[in-house]
Formats: structure tokens, C-alpha cells, sequence
């Protein structure tokens, strides 16, 4: 099974590249790359495979181009944050569970969760101000979405099962704002992310009734 889905991801991969490439349709090469990348990156992390965090660090490089170039500067801007936190969470991957080895997955703390709920709004409040001072598109979804990818992001460095309700919420307004900014590929790739993430829930929610031992595991590292 795994075999196989390898050989449809590659398969995929080629044709969407060949068809950037060839000009078989309006999409540069930079968004075909990122759509790869960003789609085999979440994949990996429904399988808790490791290798999402490098796969997901060139995707990084590859967006913060293509929203650069959009003037989506929460989202290019997010786009650094996210490479120093996937260095960050390759690393709690590997030696962040007890006595320093690979981390098994947790439910969120109550205190992580009043602390999200209280910084995702302020977040936003403030970005949002910045970006309509840099005159940037959709400043209100743009960050938004930036602040909500954050603390998705910080909760899959720990992985705290909540994680993929985050990411729900976020790739529903993303679809919504990279199609109004004629980003279509990259749309649907966020579409293809939604899935993954539900998949995603169902994955890691049967894996922790597996190991329920490791709540306890989780709530110290929360703390700590």
C-alpha cells in the first residue's frame, strides 16, 4: 500500500510539473513545486513519518516566493516562522517524548488551550494593522489565517492531537482566500490539505486510544 502510494504521489508530481513547465496551463513553477511539496508534507505527517519536517521546509521556500509575489506578506512572512519551526519541531520529533526519545502523541493542556484562545485574536488584531500599513491583499484573512497556522503549527511541534482542528478551520478560509487571489493550484492544494487534515484527526485520535498513557506524557511536556 505504501508502494503504491508513492508511485501516484510521483506520478502526479510529473505531470504537474511537466505541465508548468511546458506552459500546459497558467501556473508557475514555483506554485507547481509548492503543491508537490505542501501535499506530500501534510501526508507525512498523517503517517507520523519524520520526514514531513525537511519536505515541509523546502515547501516553506517555495510559498514564501509564490505569497511574496501575491502580496499575501502574512502568509510569505509565515512562511520564515515556519522553517525555524520545523527545525523546531524536527527536533522535538526526535528526542522531545520522556528521557529524550521520539514523542508520542498528547491532548492539549487546558492551560495551552486558554493560552491559544487569548493570543489568536490579539495576534490577528495586530498583524492585521501591519499589514493594511504595507498596503497588503486581504489583510483581515491573511492574518488571520497567519495566527491561526501558528498556533497549529506550535501544537504539531508537540503533537497535541487538537493540532488538526486548527489546520481545519485554517484550510477552509485559505481555499477561499488564495481562489479570490487568482491562486488556483495552491487552492486546491489546500483543499487536498482539508482531507489530509481529516484524515489526519481520525489517524492520530485511533493512535492515542492505542497508547492512552501517553496524556500523561503530553501534559508535562505542555508544561514544561
Amino acid at each position: 500500500m505504501k508502494r503504491l502510494d508513492i508511485w501516484i504521489g510521483s506520478l502526479i508530481s510529473a505531470i504537474i510539473i511537466a505541465a508548468s513547465w511546458r506552459q500546459w496551463w497558467p501556473i508557475p513553477m514555483t506554485e507547481a513545486l509548492g503543491f508537490i511539496t505542501g501535499a506530500a508534507c501534510v501526508y507525512l505527517v498523517v503517517k507520523e513519518n519524520i520526514w514531513n519536517f525537511p519536505i515541509g521546509i523546502a515547501n516553506n521556500i517555495f510559498f514564501l516566493v509564490l505569497f511574496g509575489q501575491a502580496r499575501l506578506y502574512g502568509d510569505a512572512g509565515l512562511q520564515i516562522v515556519y522553517i525555524a519551526l520545523g527545525v523546531q519541531g524536527w527536533y522535538n520529533w526526535l528526542y522531545g517524548g520522556r528521557n529524550r526519545t521520539s514523542l508520542n502523541i498528547g491532548r492539549v493542556s487546558g492551560q495551552m488551550l486558554l493560552l491559544t484562545l487569548v493570543c489568536i485574536p490579539i495576534g490577528t488584531w495586530i498583524l492585521m494593522l501591519a499589514l493594511r500599513a504595507a498596503n497588503g491583499a486581504a489583510p483581515l484573512l491573511d492574518s488571520f489565517t497567519t495566527v491561526l497556522s501558528l498556533a497549529a503549527q506550535y501544537w504539531l511541534n508537540r503533537k497535541v492531537l487538537e493540532n488538526w482542528i486548527l489546520w481545519i478551520v485554517a484550510d477552509v478560509i485559505y481555499v477561499f482566500l488564495y481562489v479570490t487571489r487568482g491562486l488556483h493550484l495552491t487552492a486546491v492544494l489546500y483543499g487536498v490539505f482539508l482531507c489530509l487534515c481529516v484524515a489526519g484527526l481520525l489517524n492520530w485520535w485511533h493512535t492515542l486510544q492505542a497508547k492512552p498513557s501517553t496524556f500523561v506524557e503530553q501534559e508535562a511536556l505542555a508544561r514544561g
